[in-house]
């Protein structure tokens, strides 16, 4: 009897070779799906941002356009370069090319809070929106850089609060507004787009080392000890000889001893402008010096009259030096000036303040405590005198007032403490 064998090797092939096409059938079918799905997600994220960057153009560009603009304060140090021919450090360059100047010098035993009173008054006043602030100092240290720059951005700070009334610094006539760019460091374009009622008129802040302007020291062969307070006679020459096309009136301000609230150039400015009283006045002016001492930390006037009167002064500094050499501490600032304004010459075109009249005390400003910091402001006074007793109790005195206004205490962070 035999045997039936059948045998169907093919399809058995067939079934083993199906099944690897089925599972890559289904790995490609797997794979399309993946990539579908990423495909879509990239691009619905993509017309999420395009939605994103739409509306967002839209919102800037229907803003109003009268709100304040600022250009953007380095606050850091490492950020300060010079601001003239490779000397100085700029601290703030100005909105404009300014017609008036503030050289301010400060002595050795200035100290920071002192230092602070003084900027942050200037800035709030209305001569910081129409002038350059020039401070010479003995030695420039990275405190006082810093305390310098933090008092700047909290007077951008002020600028930005919509209760801060920012009149005087955007109060500008046409000339001022068609005047160039700072000559402080160097050029840069701005894109203020708003009308001209709205835009910023403030002027330079920038910093000198003694030994920048008078690197020789030059009256030190005349003088044992050269203080600040006849040294600074010698930076004035090379200072205000090359600047002397760029302004056309010059403050020279003690620092320690002078409060700059008003715009005292001012009135300077306005006295020019009448040259038919000029003779009479300088006649007057004379009359009125030569009976009362005229304080030499305020100084006031056209800029070729300053130069002249700084260049007189630093020739009688050294002529009595000479004529007082075997006497020891016998020159000082006081009486060479006030020896110096008899001299008709060179007080041409110089407004000299005569201290008794024109310079109150802060302490006899209306008692005291805030209450002469109210009076203070409340009163129209271009400038006052710190006085020589109790300076710091005239500095925290001022500066609780001014910390006792709500937008003043927001900006300032010494407030706090």
């Amino acid at each position: 009897m035999g045997f039936l064998l059948v045998f169907f090797p093919e399809e058995d092939q067939n079934q083993t070779q199906n099944k690897p096409n089925n599972f890559n059938l289904f790995s490609i079918k797997r794979t399309n799906s993946f990539n579908l799905i990423h495909r879509a997600q990239s691009t619905i994220s993509i017309c999420l941002l395009l939605v994103f960057t739409t509306l967002l153009l839209f919102t800037l560009s229907t803003l109003p356009r009268n709100l304040r603009q600022f250009p953007s304060s380095s606050s850091s140090p490492s950020n300060l370069s010079h601001a003239l021919q490779g000397m100085g450090t700029l601290y703030r360059r100005g909105t404009r090319a300014m017609n008036d100047v503030v050289v301010a010098h400060a002595h050795d035993s200035l100290s920071l809070n002192e230092l602070k009173l003084f900027l942050r008054l200037f800035f709030r006043s209305s001569l910081a929106s129409k002038s350059d602030l020039l401070l010479i100092f003995p030695s420039k240290t990275p405190k006082l850089n810093n305390l310098i720059l933090q008092e700047h951005d909290s007077f951008f700070k002020l600028l930005t609060r919509t209760s801060f009334d920012v009149t005087h610094f955007t109060k500008m006539g046409k000339k001022e507004r068609e005047s160039g760019e700072p000559i402080w460091g160097q050029k840069t374009r701005t894109n203020y787009s708003g009308p001209e009622s709205n835009r910023l008129s403030y002027g330079s802040v920038v910093g000198f080392d003694v030994d920048e302007l008078d690197s020789e020291n030059s009256l030190s062969g005349f003088v044992d000890h050269v203080p600040m307070s006849l040294r600074r006679w010698a930076c004035y020459p090379m200072l205000l000889g090359r600047v002397r096309r760029n302004f056309k009136h010059v403050m020279l301000v003690d620092v320690k001893d002078i409060l700059l609230l008003g715009d005292p150039l001012g009135r300077v400015a306005t006295s020019q402008s009448s040259p038919s009283k000029h003779g009479k006045r300088n006649s007057d002016k004379t009359e009125s010096t030569r009976k009362n001492p005229v304080h030499p930390g305020i100084v006031m006037g056209g800029s070729r009259g300053v130069r002249r009167l700084s260049n007189a002064m630093l020739t009688d500094i050294v002529r009595a030096s000479i004529q007082h050499k075997k006497k020891k501490n016998s020159v000082t600032e006081s009486g060479i000036f006030n020896q110096l304004i008899g001299n008709d010459y060179a007080l041409k075109n110089v407004n000299l303040i005569v201290s008794t009249e024109s310079l109150p005390e802060l302490s006899s400003l209306g008692g005291s405590g805030s209450k002469s910091g109210s009076h203070l402001f409340t009163r129209n006074y271009g400038l006052i005198k710190r006085g020589n007793s109790n300076l710091d109790v005239v500095n925290s005195m001022m500066m609780k007032h001014i910390c006792s206004f709500p937008i003043d205490a927001a900006v300032y962070s010494d407030c706090f403490l």
